[in-house]
């Protein structure tokens, strides 16, 4: 196999030569080893590639496929992580898994390398001052997104088929939007977060990967999905195989569409009119397609983000301190990240339960509308990528100056979070620039069978298979 076969094959397609034998687990290791290196530009990795994988089940679903984590609530045993953060030095090196990183490896993903994030997450695009920016493979001065962005950026380029991604405010479907990529973010409690959390982020964050098709997405909700010892939530198991959806008839839906941003900031009328296209592919397949929006008061959405995530990153650096012995400050946290902190230190328990009450009301009003429409249609982002700098977390504002930064930059996302049903971002146009735009199906609580059928018909009719970004594998190993 040539590497530029290796970098256009989705993971579906890789298992399956891979168990026919056509090509061994050790050759398409070495080419993904070889991938990652050619596209080193985009800094998306801060550990890796990695002499041979780390240990995985040769006979699993997706035995020998390439694969990355994100350095980020996930950790692999023996594998230093620093959570896109100087605090934390050169990294510590966990004793064990996590539930999802063993059932990773029980899928038999092949695990060559960690990916960037923003600092502790908290951020739209990825340019730690940890590890540096990172960048996106259709143009290198523009963000791969966050906070997933290093994920999103490898997978995009080619030089792996999949990699681990999780979303506390929309860091699974941001940088699929960003990088032309598949993004699914499950229900709360379809993955297990566990054994280190019960709900992550107050029940916002979750877990799963960016893909390139459909199909890769619900072959590994498949792998990974259900509960763990321990785990707070059991949602109730699919009714067949999630990859089994994929082509299967979604019947006549009721879908609404919305492209004005609930925060009232701009969204590029590119982006709004890729959304009119998706909905008139839509009507076409026969849906009913009208008009409508839930009701969210985005001030008390933004007030609910702003407890929930500083008391958040107050506690996972109290956490970091008590690990290391070092004193978090100005001098080892980015500035935005230091003004969360310390606004997390002034909330009380009151606070943090009142801004759960919020989520609460929000979610009732979301779920009231899933009432009269099967799935929302909107932007995943109000503009393609922006550029490097736009979201710099080392800027010299307040905790709450930057939650409505970023929160306003990517208005589309969070309600999904707080709410805890699924979302998915599809790579459905282009911008003129030729930057990905990416659209956003959000569904009902335990809508992602449905979310998958209805994705895997807009693949079908508005297949983005052919697009290839300037700083790909494939594209870099022709030039040769």
């Amino acid at each position: 196999m040539r590497i530029d076969e290796y970098a256009d094959l989705d993971a579906t397609a890789l298992a399956a030569v891979i168990a026919a034998g056509d090509v061994t687990a050790e050759e398409v290791a070495t080419l993904a080893a070889e991938a990652i290196n050619a596209v080193s530009e985009l800094n998306a990795v801060c550990v890796g590639p990695f002499e041979k994988p780390l240990d995985h089940a040769a006979d699993g679903v997706l035995g020998g496929v390439p694969f990355a984590i994100k350095d980020l609530v996930i950790h692999a045993r023996g594998v230093p992580t620093r959570m896109g953060t100087r605090l934390l030095g050169d990294g510590i090196a966990p004793p064990a898994d996590t539930f999802l990183m063993e059932r990773f490896r029980a899928a038999g993903l092949a695990t060559l390398a960690v990916t960037t994030t923003p600092e502790l997450g908290f951020n739209g695009s990825s340019e730690a001052l940890a590890y540096g920016p990172t960048r996106n493979p259709w143009n290198t001065a523009h963000s791969a997104g966050g906070s997933s962005g290093g994920s999103a950026a490898l997978v995009a380029a080619g030089a792996v088929p999949v990699a681990h991604a999780n979303d506390g405010g929309g860091s699974i479907r941001i940088p699929a939007a960003c990088n032309g990529l598949v993004g699914l973010k499950p229900g709360r409690g379809r993955v297990s977060v566990g054994p280190d959390s019960g709900d992550a982020l107050f029940g916002m964050g979750c877990e799963l990967a960016v893909t390139r098709t459909v199909r890769d997405t619900a072959a590994l909700l498949d792998a990974v999905a259900g509960a763990c010892p321990g785990d707070p939530f059991v949602v109730a198991p699919p009714e067949r195989p999630w990859a089994e959806e994929v082509g299967a008839n979604p019947g006549r839906l009721r879908i609404a569409v919305h492209t004005e941003s609930w925060a009232g900031s701009w969204v590029d009328p590119e982006v709004a009119q890729v959304v009119e296209e998706v909905a008139a592919t839509l009507e076409a397949a026969g849906h009913h397609v009208d008009r409508a929006t839930p009701v969210i008061d985005w001030d008390v959405l933004l007030e609910t983000n702003l407890v929930l995530w500083t008391a958040f990153l107050a506690h996972a650096v109290a956490g970091i301190e008590a690990m290391t012995g070092r004193t978090a400050g100005p001098d080892n946290l980015e500035r935005t990240s230091w003004a969360c902190v310390r606004h997390g230190r002034t909330l009380t328990g009151l606070d943090v339960c009142t801004a759960l009450d919020r989520a609460n009301a929000l979610s009732r009003s979301i779920g009231r509308f899933f009432g009269d429409h099967d799935l929302l249609l909107t932007p995943t982002m109000n503009t393609p990528a922006l550029p490097l700098g736009q979201l710099d977390a080392n800027a010299d504002l307040t905790a709450a100056e930057w939650t409505t930064r970023i929160f306003d930059a990517c208005s589309f996302t969070s309600p999904f979070n707080q709410n805890g049903a699924p979302a998915i971002s599809l790579p459905l146009g282009q911008s003129s620039q030729g930057l990905p735009i990416g659209v956003q199906l959000a569904g009902d609580s335990n809508s992602e069978a449905l979310l998958i059928r209805v994705a895997a018909q807009l693949e079908e009719a508005m297949p983005w298979s052919g697009r290839r970004p300037g700083l790909h594998v494939g594209t870099l190993a022709a030039a040769r």
